[in-house]
């Protein structure tokens, strides 16, 4: 099924890919060298989507017509590169395309002439070295204002050279290939298997290769079934195979983000625009013009989509479907990690509901809210650095923010040891940790946590971190900057063992109140007594895992209110 959505998503004529073209070459009609440019952008050079592409390639010696790397189009290699003679076949295959060509179209013999003039090609390998061209990059050749990759003539030539060849390596096959004709497995058609598939390209940094991997791939005995060879054990047409191999290049090219470990890549059943693609919403966005709608925040923006979808002002989008693909390489081939499809009007749903369970006050400005976290730093305030974060652990919060499900236990235990860190060493919380841990308790059911503070909250655990924050106020009020104060050195211990350590802390906190004047004593202990009363007839004696993040939650809310009360007194005055 996943494969089926594929289809129909890139360049489908067998013979053909898209590549990403880095360098061009001119030449004039004497075969005499006129230009070495770079295309595109300098990383990932000009997009073209009907490049001629060369099958069985694995024989040794081949190459592709009109647009190679530059290693064997040009035999240009950086200096000290070994073995540079066991690609000199596939040099002298790719100028032999072009002369065979070059009968059938008269305009291609300037090419011929440049490749027979040694002082030529070596004055295009000396240009190339100048402008810090890299081997592996693709090339491509026009004369003149004549661009064969853009020519009719020229591509026929290559679509009859390629049927030809096929034909030529069936009949010369030493191997009996049984079940010529198969029902192909994503058409239901009757067709000629392919027996080998294409490659996925774009996975080389998640622990793919790069030549590419495939997603069938059948090339050893205990792969194959039935007496079936290579790719005959996934049947499918040839152009069948070539449009899902190369939709699935054009989404990991254009629309691709890596994850860890991994690749996410996501399209739709329709055109979205840019603008309306809410899971880039969950990205910073390198598009300068999408940069200047980021003055509304993510969470209003799905919030609108989804209402002008509900009222019948974006019938476009209603009916949509959205798909999401997370990939990986593993020895040549494609690992599928997660998939996921749905309604349209459900992700922006699940896109809004992200951003509203994550939203949490400002720590210094308890009137605000602090502003949207981006995707990585909500998965990165799980760790120290984002380096540390595991590729499972992203993937994982990614399905969580797309399909709207509850946070894992683990994910609150890791932001709860990061705050804790932060905490004891006087480091500043971190905002998208807290919301992290808010959300945590929204999905779990808690109506009553807010992004604000909530007085009412009916669990003491939410209170007693309260107090911690109120305490604290209480002895910089009294003593000042102090180095370790009463947070640092009991913070862990009260979240855990709050009956114990309080008692302690109370004790104190009547000899701070005796350093205060009369009124200011009396608001701290009037709030001390508002917040004790929410806690009950007892203070809890242990709290677990959960109930410590409520501390935290209560701790911090309050922290961010108390400064909110003192710039409004400054304010006053």
């Amino acid at each position: 099924m996943m494969l089926h959505y594929l289809l129909g998503r890139g360049e489908s004529e067998p013979g053909f890919v898209a590549r990403n073209i880095h360098w061009q070459i001119s030449v004039n009609i004497n075969g005499t060298i006129t230009g070495v440019t770079p295309v595109g952008d300098e990383k990932t050079g000009h997009r073209v989507n009907k490049c001629p592409s060369m099958h069985n390639m694995n024989a040794g010696g081949r190459s592709h017509f009109m647009v190679e790397s530059i290693q064997n189009a040009a035999f240009f290699f950086k200096e000290g590169t070994e073995e540079t003679e066991k690609l000199k076949p596939r040099h002298e295959f790719f100028w032999n395309l072009i002369k065979e060509a070059s009968e059938g179209e008269p305009r291609l013999e300037p090419l011929c002439r440049l490749y027979a003039n040694t002082a030529e090609m070596d004055k295009m390998r000396s240009m190339l070295d100048e402008k810090k061209a890299k081997p592996t990059q693709w090339v491509q050749f026009t004369v003149g204002e004549f661009d064969p990759l853009s020519e009719n003539t020229v591509l026929e030539w290559w679509r009859k050279w390629r049927q030809k060849d096929l034909a030529a390596s069936k009949k010369t096959s030493k191997k009996a290939q049984p079940f010529d004709q198969m029902l192909c497995l994503l058409s239901g058609e009757l067709i000629e298997p392919a027996l080998t598939h294409d490659k996925v390209k774009g996975l080389a940094g998640v622990g793919g290769l790069g030549t590419g991997d495939v997603v069938a791939g059948f090339d050893k005995d205990a792969f194959q079934s039935y007496g079936l060879d290579k790719s005959k054990n996934a049947a499918m047409g040839e152009e069948v195979m070539t449009a899902y191999v190369s939709g699935l290049n054009n989404f990991l090219e254009e629309s691709s983000r890596k994850l860890g470990n991994a690749k996410v890549t996501h399209w739709f059943d329709r055109t979205v625009p840019l603008e309306d693609d809410v899971l880039g919403f969950l990205d910073d966005p390198s598009d300068p013009n999408q940069q200047k709608q980021e003055a509304a925040a993510a969470k209003q923006r799905a919030t609108a989509l989804l209402e002008a979808i509900r009222t019948g002002k974006r019938p476009d989008l209603a009916s949509n479907k959205y798909f999401a693909l997370t990939l990986s390489g593993a020895s040549g081939r494609v690992m599928v990690r997660d998939w996921m499809e749905g309604s349209f009007m459900e992700l922006v749903d699940n896109i809004a509901a992200w951003f509203n369970d994550l939203q949490i006050v400002r720590r210094d400005d308890a009137s605000s809210l602090a502003p949207e976290p981006k995707f990585l730093a909500v998965a990165g305030s799980m760790v120290r650095e984002l380096k540390e974060l595991m590729g499972p652990t992203v993937q994982h919060l990614w399905r969580v923010a797309i399909r709207n499900q509850p946070i894992p236990h683990a994910f609150l235990a890791q932001a709860l040891h990061r705050f804790r860190v932060d905490i004891t060493s006087g480091e500043t919380p971190n905002h998208a940790r807290m919301g992290l841990m808010k959300a945590y308790f929204i999905r779990k059911g808690d109506t009553q946590m807010a992004a604000y503070l909530n007085p009412d909250h009916p669990d003491a655990a939410y209170h007693c971190g309260r107090l911690m924050a109120v305490l604290s106020r209480l002895q910089y009020a009294a003593l000042g900057d102090v180095g370790a104060n009463v947070v640092q050195r009991y913070y862990i211990a009260a979240s855990q063992t709050p009956a114990l350590v309080f008692g302690r802390l109370m004790s104190n906190a009547k000899n701070h109140l005796n350093k205060l004047d009369g009124g200011l004593a009396h608001w701290y202990e009037g709030k001390i007594a508002e917040v004790m009363a929410q806690m009950g007839d007892s203070m809890p004696r242990t709290l677990d895992l959960e109930r410590q993040s409520l501390f935290a939650l209560g701790y911090y809310q309050q922290l961010a209110a108390d400064r909110q009360v003192k710039a409004n007194k400054e304010e006053k005055e």
